[in-house]
């Protein structure tokens, strides 16, 4: 926070007289109010027609504005605070309505204070909106207001060109705090033809924007909401990844089809298996562990003997539950990203990805997701707490076909995977029932890892595939199901859970998290008498 000098007080605006000789502190110091950086984009937010009841919301609306230069959407940062408040804070917590000042500071501009009061008309419109109102209960993160306002206000920002200073303004709060008293003279410090091309632009595409703002895609939000936070990487990529999402028509019936689905899936919850951290309840005996879980029996030995037995790692504790280790078991989705799998097919199978992933991953597994078409796309891990949604619902795959080349990449690269990682893959293909390849290649990949496949019918068609037996389990989906509703989530919900339970199959616990010792496990003292054969 800046402090002016006793000797200054008088001459800056905002500030007050210095009668007292106190020195009065100003939220933009007297350096920072010459820097066109920090000048531009606060002095414009005295046009702002929102304020919201927490003056910290200031800082995420310079969040906003730095991400969407990023994104190649550049708008005054006024714009960007007045719309993005209220998709982001409740009603209750705004106030809409002209600044105090800003009449008096616009008032030799009649152009302007007739384009403002236009501007005001359209913020009003749009918080009165059913779709402002039900984004602002949904509590948005930040990534989600960004690709918000680049969908309703990009085509606004494509008119305007790139401002006179970049959006370099550092995220500072104590910055903005109780800045409303310096915006006059903010205002005034720099030349505002950016402000006032940015509001023509609005005047003329009004209908445009009201439009965008009233047709925004809720469901996407809502979806990626429950998936976790951003439910994708963060940075710019994840931005292009949301917009795309939030702009694909084909990914509303993906986004209507998964919340059919999720209901089920997040009641899912994670199993346990026995271990030595001291973490959950006690599960059981083994021959590790710390001092506070020693079966208290063991201390009635005589010290020799105690002795031994430590020597000899025979000493008994008590087992904690803990979580099974995730390093073993690597789950890997395939889906075919082809023309073949356009329309119905497409919907269903995305929409199944993303059931079983996020099922996969409450259950404790380690998910990666993977397109194909002509060959492999690049990996993306789902990571805790978070599922790469925003890339399902917009990828879009342009290589034409070739399951023999998909098959090799894949083999080569499981083979890579199992010798570096020492991991135990278990490979799901949602695909296309017409999935020919050849089976010495399916046969190479099934013996590094475990094959589950989800094959779709086209309509009239019949599952005849070579390689069936070679895998571990499959399902079929009909045309006919896909044309029902209900049929269809069913059939989705069934997948899931046969391939939940296929995982638990196929798991191999290594030796320090298996429930119940084995015979070997056990100390030779309690091991029982094996019976001995002579021979002759």
């Amino acid at each position: 926070m800046g402090v002016v000098p006793e000797s200054e007080a008088e001459s800056e605006p905002g500030v007050g007289g210095s009668d007292s000789g106190y020195r009065y502190p100003v939220p933009v110091a007297q350096a920072q109010s010459r820097d066109v950086v920090v000048v531009g984009p606060l002095g414009g937010l005295l046009l702002s027609c929102v304020r919201a009841n927490a003056p910290m919301m200031i800082v995420r609306a310079l969040r906003w504005y730095r991400d969407l230069a990023r994104l190649g959407v550049h708008l005054p940062l006024f714009v960007i605070h007045d719309v993005g408040l209220l998709y982001a804070s409740p009603r209750e917590q705004l106030t809409v309505g002209t600044r105090s000042g800003t009449d008096a500071a616009i008032a030799q501009q009649p152009r302007l204070v007739e384009l403002h009061q236009t501007y005001r008309s359209i913020v009003e419109e749009i918080a009165q909106s059913e779709a402002s109102a039900r984004a602002r209960s949904m509590r948005l993160s930040d990534d989600l207001v960004v690709v918000v306002l680049a969908r309703v206000l990009g085509a606004v920002a494509q008119r305007i060109g790139r401002p006179p200073y970049p959006a370099a303004i550092p995220l500072d709060p104590e910055m903005v705090r109780e800045l409303d008293g310096q915006l006059p003279a903010l205002f005034a410090g720099s030349p505002r033809t950016f402000e006032l091309t940015t509001l023509d632009a609005l005047a003329r595409s009004r209908l445009h924007v009201l439009t965008l703002a009233d047709a925004l895609d809720l469901d996407t939000l809502r979806l990626l909401g429950m998936l976790g936070p951003e439910s994708s990487a963060a940075g710019a990529l994840a931005h292009v990844d949301l917009l795309s999402a939030i702009s694909s028509p084909a990914a509303n019936d993906i986004v209507n089809f998964s919340l059919e689905l999720l209901p089920s899936v997040l009641e899912t919850r994670r199993s346990f298996a026995t271990g030595t951290h001291a973490v959950h309840g006690y599960s059981g005996i083994g021959s590790k562990g710390s001092l506070d879980s020693l079966v208290l029996t063991e201390l009635a030995w005589d010290t020799d003997e105690f002795g031994r037995r430590m020597l000899e790692n025979e000493i008994l504790y008590y087992t904690r539950e803990q979580a099974p280790d995730e390093a073993r078991r690597l789950h890997l989705l395939l889906i075919d990203a082809s023309a073949s799998m356009r329309g119905e097919r497409q919907v269903f199978a995305r929409g199944l990805a993303i059931a079983l992933a996020k099922k996969l991953q409450l259950s404790g597994e380690e998910v990666w997701l993977r397109f194909f078409d002509s060959r492999l796309y690049d990996v993306q891990r789902a990571r805790p707490g978070q599922l790469p949604a925003a890339y399902l619902l917009g990828f879009k795959g342009e290589r034409g076909r070739n399951p023999a080349r998909v098959f090799a990449q894949l083999a080569t690269e499981i083979a890579l995977l199992r010798q570096r990682e020492a991991r135990d893959p278990v490979v799901h293909l949602i695909t296309h029932a017409a999935l020919h390849v050849p089976r010495p290649l399916v046969a190479e990949v099934a013996r590094q890892a475990h094959l589950f496949g989800v094959f779709i019918l086209p309509s009239g068609g019949e599952l005849d595939l070579e390689y069936l037996d070679l895998l571990e389990s499959h399902a079929v989906v009909d045309h006919a199901t896909l044309q029902q509703k209900r049929a269809r989530a069913e059939a989705a919900t069934k997948i899931v859970d046969q391939a939940s339970k296929l995982s638990e199959r196929v798991s191999i616990p290594p030796a320090s998290v298996v429930p119940r010792m084995r015979d070997d496990a056990l100390p030779p003292s309690l091991r029982a008498p094996k019976s001995s054969t002579r021979g002759p």
